[in-house]
């Protein structure tokens, strides 16, 4: 059975390349629908893409380049030079001199992923993604076979963020867990801040009387949200000379979790961050979720998010 999965990972499997590496192998991976995946090298005019697949040269006409229910835009077409590209061998193209050109579909195995995979997912169900491009506005994810999914800078964290930079960059590997579908179209939106731990989860990391390093996350009238891990921000005093984005030396003063906060003490102010911040994942037992409760038992304000599917 074919592996629905982002873009970029099969490429460098054993099994991927011993079906790419000779036309015998593109033959039997035709006749049994295997997706495979090789480098995309050249995009022509006609928006025709040339594969590598280890030597022979494969073609997606442009018509199969990409499986999409809304308009097709030639920009997602070119974008996929000098990288991995999912296909499914659709026929084999012989010359006047006996030279064999594989015919791929890129489209083809789009559509198997959608119908096999993607449409029998639900709200709450836990997936792999790939980070392909960065908004203001969220991320846009792989979830198989390059169909992309949004996910908006909201659903990132409970820490609140400027940019998706602040967390993700391209080509990262994530986990992500599926928030809402479109049965009719197949659109996918995900979310990912349920797997970074609840506020006692994360709290535990921390003790009243430590001194530890934060990212100062927003500036408000009444202090300074410092984040101490991607779900969980403390408050400080406010400072001159503070911006979004420095890193901060605070003591932590108090733990409340009643009221599910943190107050911190600004000892030093330090530069603009330079890595992204490292996240654990919680929930890695598991394959599906139905609800998710950030808040403590201690606190009277409820924080969650519940997955209901509408199939």
């Amino acid at each position: 059975m074919n592996k629905y999965v982002p873009e970029g990972s099969l490429i460098s499997t054993a099994e991927n390349r011993e079906y790419i590496t000779s036309v015998a192998g593109l033959e039997r991976a035709m006749a049994e629908g295997k997706i495979l995946e090789g480098m995309a090298v050249m995009c022509d005019s006609d928006l025709n893409i040339t594969v590598d697949l280890c030597g022979i040269k494969g073609i997606i006409p442009r018509s199969e380049a990409l499986y999409c229910t809304g308009g097709f835009k030639d920009i997602a077409v070119i974008t996929r030079v000098g990288k991995a590209v999912c296909f499914k061998v659709i026929g084999m193209k012989k010359s006047e001199n006996g030279t064999v050109t594989p015919v791929l579909s890129r489209r083809a195995a789009q559509i198997e992923c959608t119908n096999s995979y993607i449409m029998d997912l639900i709200p709450g169900d836990i997936i792999d993604a790939k980070v392909t491009h960065l908004e203001q506005f969220g991320a846009f994810v792989d979830v198989g076979c390059g169909i992309i999914s949004l996910l908006c800078i909201d659903c990132i964290s409970v820490s609140r963020i400027s940019h998706p930079k602040n967390r993700f960059s391209v080509g990262m590997n994530i986990k992500t867990i599926v928030k809402s579908i479109d049965y009719e179209t197949g659109r996918l939106y995900v979310t990912h801040k349920e797997l970074l731990g609840t506020w006692k989860e994360n709290v535990e990391k921390f003790h009243i009387g430590q001194t530890v390093s934060g990212i100062v996350r927003s500036i408000e009238d009444y202090g300074v949200f410092i984040e101490l891990a991607p779900n969980l921000a403390g408050l400080g005093e406010l400072r001159e000379g503070i911006n979004v984005g420095q890193t901060a030396a605070v003591y932590i003063k108090n733990i409340i979790p009643e009221r599910m906060k943190i107050k911190l003490v600004i000892i030093d102010i330090g530069k603009k961050e330079e890595s992204l911040p490292v996240f654990d994942y919680y929930l890695t037992d598991k394959e599906h979720i139905d609800r998710w409760v950030y808040s403590p038992e201690e606190s009277a304000r409820i924080v969650e998010t519940v997955f209901e599917s509408k199939k």
